[in-house]
C-alpha cells in the first residue's frame, strides 16, 4: 500500500496550501482547507510521518547570491557496475554546486543540474571537480539560457 493510498481531498488541498506557503500557520491552514485546528493538525502529522512532506524549505534567489547560471550536464561512466555507481553517486553528492542529480536510461548514465556563477566558474568545476570523480569516461555541459517553466509544486 502506498502512501497515496490514504491521501483525500483534505489531504490535497493541505498539500496545495502548504506548496504554496510552507510557512502557514496551522489556524490558517485549517482555515483554508475547512477543518478544525485539530483534525488538520492531526491530518499534517500523518503526511509529515508517512514521508508524504518530506522537509520544510525557504525558495532561495539564486541571482540574489551570484548564482544564476543553471547547467545541466550529462555524464557517462566507464562501467556500471554497482560498486562503480555508488562511488559516483558518493562522489557527486559532495559537490555543493550539484542540485539535482539522476541515474538516467539512455545514451548517458547521469543528469546533474548544477549552478554556477558564470563561464569560469562552470570551467573549474568541470576540470576540478566532475572529471577528477573515478570512472567518468564522458562529461557534456549544457548552459540553460533562460527558465520558461519552474515549479515547485506538484500538480495534485
Amino acid at each position: 500500500m502506498s502512501s497515496s493510498d490514504f491521501i483525500d481531498d483534505y489531504d490535497r488541498n493541505i498539500l496545495r496550501v502548504l506548496q504554496r506557503d510552507g510557512r502557514c500557520s496551522n489556524a490558517a491552514l485549517a482555515r483554508e482547507v475547512n477543518l478544525s485546528e485539530s483534525a488538520c493538525l492531526r491530518r499534517l502529522r500523518r503526511l509529515e510521518d508517512s514521508g508524504v512532506i518530506e522537509a520544510y524549505t525557504a525558495k532561495v534567489n539564486a541571482s540574489a547570491l551570484d548564482l544564476a547560471m543553471s547547467v545541466f550536464v550529462t555524464l557517462s561512466l566507464t562501467e556500471q557496475s554497482q560498486a562503480a555507481l555508488n562511488a559516483f553517486e558518493a562522489a557527486v553528492a559532495q559537490i555543493p554546486e550539484v542540485m539535482e542529480c539522476y541515474l538516467m536510461t539512455g545514451s548517458s548514465d547521469y543528469l546533474l543540474r548544477m549552478v554556477a556563477r558564470d563561464v569560469a566558474d562552470l570551467e573549474r568545476l568541470h576540470a576540478q571537480r566532475l572529471t577528477r570523480i573515478p570512472g567518468v569516461s564522458r562529461v557534456t555541459s549544457s548552459i540553460a539560457m533562460r527558465t520558461v517553466v519552474k515549479r515547485t509544486g506538484l500538480p495534485l
